[in-house]
């Protein structure tokens, strides 16, 4: 999950640096033996491993925000089919750990797992932060600039194991931990003190949320699929844990869509729907607006309330027809959503929007796996993103 202003200048020159390196390398001598790491650039680049085999590739990221100053990162990914058989679904982890020059750190990890015939499917994410938020208050008609900065130790694991019962569609347990603590209330830079009531959660919390879900999985490669139909039904129960007395339940809405369009080019959308109910919910588990995967533009929790429906539209060129190369891709995207307390409250007139184009570079050939630089817009803010896999 990488995003927030990257310097994609900096990818583009990784490449091009390891490319001329590999090379130079075979250049100088093409008899000699080639290095560990040439041979691994040699293999990223070239992508010389067969399709059936499991591939892991590392690359290095430097990012910019305005709560954290310069951020050092590094990202690993690691592929494969189970039992090295083409015929089972790609399955993919993937990590992102980072630090600043301020002490700030962090590591997000998800994954997509499948196992042998598909019986099984795994689908997580896992994510500690040590990290400041925006905090523009709570609903969707907060004001254009952040009114506080929430600076907290931050764990949530999410986590679905799902048994195949019929063709495509998985049934299992759903959980979800979460915890906030150490938390503080900063002014911003906007504002000399804090001169609003703080939220519920706002001393921390810690809960634990069981549940159920329903899956219908038609993909066969997680991060980058070209004709298939997703839906996902969640329902969790929240309940106190460890000196914890948050208590509510929360259903989500998934559902996606995939035609391919000629013989490059895909139409994905999404609608997606997040609805809590049954008892007061912590700010930070609110549903939020924004981030790397849905909403892009908007800083992740610009808008959060206790409901959100967003919807987004993508158009995908992959690979680009340019004749030279079949390794770029672009793409062009916009997207629909709002956050509501009640559902009379919700408002046409006040949906919020954001659009966007990316650049595409395909790092694995033979499985069809994308590095994807995008960049976002909206009414009020923008961003760049930087992430291995499309959005959705």
């Amino acid at each position: 999950m990488i995003r927030n202003n990257y310097l994609t200048l900096f990818i583009f020159c990784f490449v091009f640096i390891l490319q001329s390196f590999v090379y130079a390398q075979q250049t100088k001598d093409n008899k000699a033996s080639k290095s560990f790491i040439s041979r691994y650039i040699n293999t990223v680049l070239k992508d010389t491993v067969s399709k059936e085999r499991s591939q892991f590739f590392v690359f290095p990221t430097v990012g910019y925000r305005p709560e954290t100053g310069v951020e050092f990162g590094l990202t690993p990914l690691y592929i494969y089919y189970a039992n090295e058989d083409v015929n089972n679904r790609l399955s993919e982890m993937k990590a992102y750990s980072f630090f600043t020059l301020n002490g700030q750190y962090g590591i997000r990890i998800s994954h997509a797992l499948y196992s042998d015939k598909d019986t099984w499917f795994f689908l997580g994410d896992i994510d500690f932060e040590q990290f400041p938020l925006k905090y523009y208050g709570i609903g969707s008609d907060v004001p254009t600039s952040n009114i506080a900065l929430v600076d907290a130790t931050q764990i949530r694991i999410k986590e679905r194991v799902l048994r195949k019962v019929l063709d495509n569609f998985y049934i299992g347990l759903e959980t979800d931990f979460r915890s906030l603590s150490n938390v503080s209330f900063e002014p911003s830079e906007d504002n000399e003190e804090i001169n609003f009531e703080l939220p519920f959660g706002a001393e921390g919390t810690t809960n634990f949320g069981v549940g159920v879900g329903f899956v219908y999985d038609e993909r066969h490669n997680v991060l980058n699929e070209r004709d298939a139909f997703f839906s996902e039904f969640a329902y969790l129960n929240y309940n106190p844990f460890w000196k914890s007395n948050v208590e509510y339940q929360l259903i989500t809405l998934d559902n996606r869509l995939f035609k391919k369009v000629g013989d490059n080019d895909v139409l994905a959308a999404q609608v997606y729907g997040e609805f809590n109910f049954g008892g007061e919910v912590p700010f930070n588990q609110l549903s939020y607006m924004g981030g790397e995967s849905l909403m892009r533009g908007y800083f992740k929790g610009r808008y959060r309330d206790r409901n959100q429906i967003a919807a987004q539209v993508e158009y995908r060129f992959l690979p680009l027809k340019l004749g030279f190369t079949d390794r770029l891709g672009a793409t062009i995207f916009t997207g629909i959503g709002e956050v509501f307390n009640q559902w009379d409250e919700l408002q046409l007139n006040n949906v919020k929007w954001s659009a966007g184009a990316g650049a595409r570079f395909l790092i694995f050939q033979q499985k069809d796996v994308y590095l994807r630089f995008d960049y976002a817009f909206t009414r009020d803010d923008s961003n760049f993103y930087i992430s291995i896999g499309e959005a959705f």
